[in-house]
């Protein structure tokens, strides 16, 4: 299974107004068996801008959901992006059976984002779609 999603700092909740709320991204997640795969490319943010976590969340569209899906990326981990962009792909992330059933059943009650240290709660959001 494919799943893709725009990510947008409008999408947030509440949608971001400060220096990251520029930027877009996209990402695309194929689920094979039991785990996931997680590409997803940021553009046109800060230059000093730095991923401290990208996710799957369960929650619609306006409401923000718990981790349920998470990559490496942390505080102590951090993405920096070069000139406001970065590239990143992680292979292998473990997917647990009630969420696999949930994202095949519908996808839209299921979002991906990214966090940074200057929105810790997420600075780019997008609710996933089934694409394959």
């Amino acid at each position: 299974m494919v799943f893709t999603a725009i990510l947008s700092p409008a999408n947030e909740v509440p949608p971001i107004g400060n220096a990251e709320s520029s930027g877009r991204g996209a990402v695309q997640i194929t689920v094979i068996g039991s785990s996931a795969d997680v590409y997803f490319q940021l553009s046109g943010f800060p230059g000093d801008t730095r991923v401290q976590g990208a996710h799957i969340h369960p929650a619609p569209a306006g409401v923000n959901g718990p981790v349920i899906v998470g990559t490496p990326l942390t505080a102590a981990a951090p993405l920096p992006l070069q000139n406001g962009i970065v590239e990143y792909h992680i292979a292998g992330l473990p997917v647990d059976a009630v969420t696999l059933a949930g994202l095949t059943n519908n996808a839209a009650a299921y979002y991906f984002n990214v966090h940074s240290p200057l929105n810790p709660g997420g600075f780019a959001r997008g609710q996933l779609t089934r694409i394959q």
